[in-house]
């Protein structure tokens, strides 16, 4: 089962809309390590990060982190350890479209 190091998913989600970072491809898990969250203005923001197990509409229990603050003109990193199954989603949204949002791990296939 090979495994592959990559960038997981890259997103300047729309404001106040949950947005698909990244989704596991058929017979493939992942393991998220790290999630960037870059604030590109100088107003502090606040973002959200979801698991949506099998692409599952969002509930309140797939939340990672809810209205977490991200400093003015400032980078939040995450370091996650997430394990994600074949059709998991991994879903983002921030309070402006300020924020961009990166997820960093590996696929074992």
């Amino acid at each position: 089962m090979p495994t592959n190091y990559k960038v997981l998913g890259q997103s300047n989600p729309a404001a106040t809309t949950l947005t698909t970072l990244y989704t596991v491809p058929a017979s493939t898990q992942a393991v998220v390590s790290s999630i960037s969250i870059a604030n590109l203005t100088a107003t502090a923001a606040t973002f959200r990060i979801a698991i949506r197990p099998a692409g599952a509409a969002i509930t309140n229990a797939h939340y990672l982190g809810y209205d977490i603050t991200v400093g003015a003109s400032d980078t939040t990193i995450i370091t996650v350890g997430v394990t994600m199954n074949t059709t998991d989603v991994l879903s983002v949204y921030g309070s402006t479209a300020n924020l961009v949002f990166q997820a960093f791990g590996s696929e074992v296939s």
